[in-house]
């Protein structure tokens, strides 16, 4: 009993230090989109300028994290997590000096590169160290990185936009701190790392000797499943692409208010999304993800709907109302397709927070020069109807629930 006790407590402690590793992380990745004001202004950049910049960073953050997990799949590596911060790190100092849109372009590759690094990784620490409640370990390993992205508008608000592009090298600092946790992180992995490699070459063993998976559903279903998973994962990302990417922009426009205050909307619109992540992952446990997964997106839906057409008071409300509850989701999609497809921990996080980055660049840049011919305000009219693609939730199978 009290050797249990021990590793639960461990294992609790893994987790607080994956989610303060997150928010580390976040927090210095959510600092481009909150200072796209400031750049816009200061290098004199277009709206498709500042969807370039987002596409480059997200494409970044993408396009290595499926490779990334492919190959930590097969070999882990413990110390991918402070690597990937260092270059996190290099890009923040190089944004701090960047002259122009070309050396921007450059900083925000390293930032997105370190993210993509990092999380394939992290998620495979979060699933380890779990005790058998994924969802929940997943929670809490997001909510750290949603906490985090909600603080970037506030570090831009009262530290970068009065003072400054340059005052974001001291970001380095945060970056530090975050090596010095990771490292204490990986000498649990290290110590760890053999559970993981056995249970691997059992998964593999039981999945090579039959047609389904671990639930039972057959390998067509599967496949199926992952797709309508990935049309989900769309549909959240492009709607949430279209609010942190360009909410300043839209308040400013349709409503007049300042930076200062339209910041301060993003602030709060990110801190609802922290807060309602928590919650998708022990709740998917309980009752299973796939009720999680279709009621965070189509239950968004009314709510986007109505926002293009509430005051400014009402669009608050609502952003509050979309961040709740659309936040849910992404711990549900991210354990479902890990139960969907066990044993490739590493691929399946590095495919959805890729395809999760690489969707939200791809529509940024759209999005940007849809803005710059049509308004901003027209963006989110178009963008409000996505969360309806929530209705392919019905089509998912059902996965039965693990035991620790």
């Amino acid at each position: 009993m009290e050797k249990s006790l021990q590793r639960t407590n461990i294992t609790f402690t893994i987790l607080s230090l994956l989610a303060i590793s997150h928010m580390f992380n976040d927090t210095l990745q959510s600092i481009i989109p909150a200072i796209y004001p400031l750049l816009k202004n200061s290098l004199a950049l277009t709206f498709t300028q500042v969807g370039l910049i987002n596409l480059v960073y997200q494409m970044s953050s993408s396009i290595f994290q499926p490779i990334i997990g492919l190959i930590t799949d097969k070999k882990p590596q413990p110390y991918s997590l402070p690597v990937g911060m260092t270059l996190s790190m290099i890009g923040i100092i190089s944004l701090a000096f960047a002259s122009d849109f070309f050396y921007t372009l450059i900083a925000v590759f390293f930032i997105g590169l370190g993210s993509s690094i990092f999380h394939p990784e992290a998620s495979r620490l979060a699933y380890l160290a779990s005790g058998g409640k994924y969802g929940l370990a997943q929670s809490i390993f997001q909510v750290g990185g949603n906490f985090g992205s909600s603080i970037g508008p506030l570090i831009a608000l009262w530290i970068i936009t009065p003072y400054g592009q340059k005052n974001i090298s001291w970001l380095a600092i945060i970056a530090l701190i975050a090596i010095g946790v990771m490292l204490i992180i990986n000498k649990w992995y290290k110590a760890n790392i053999s559970r993981l490699k056995s249970r691997n070459t059992v998964i593999k063993k039981n999945s090579d000797s039959t047609e389904t998976n671990s639930n039972n559903i057959p390998k067509s279903k599967v496949i199926i499943a992952i797709v309508i998973l990935l049309i989900l994962v769309f549909s959240k990302y492009v709607y949430m692409t279209s609010l942190t990417s360009y909410y300043t922009f839209y308040l400013i426009n349709k409503f007049n208010i300042s930076i200062h205050d339209a910041q301060l909307y993003l602030f709060a619109f990110l801190f609802a999304i922290a807060a309602g992540t928590i919650i998708g992952g022990p709740v998917g446990d309980r009752i299973g993800r796939k009720y999680v997964i279709w009621f965070s997106i189509l239950g968004t839906a009314p709510f986007a709907l109505m926002m293009p057409y509430a005051n400014l008071m009402w669009t608050c409300i609502l952003s509050i109302i979309i961040g709740l509850i659309l936040s849910s989701a992404f711990s549900a999609i991210l354990i479902y397709a890990q139960e969907l497809v066990p044993g490739k921990v590493g691929l399946i996080g590095g495919l959805f927070f890729g395809l999760a980055f690489g969707i939200a660049g791809i529509a940024s840049a759209i999005l940007g020069r849809i803005a710059d011919h049509t308004g901003i305000q027209y963006v989110y009219s178009i963008c409000s109807f996505l969360p309806l693609l929530g209705l392919a939730a019905s089509f998912l199978p059902n996965t039965k629930k693990r035991k620790s």
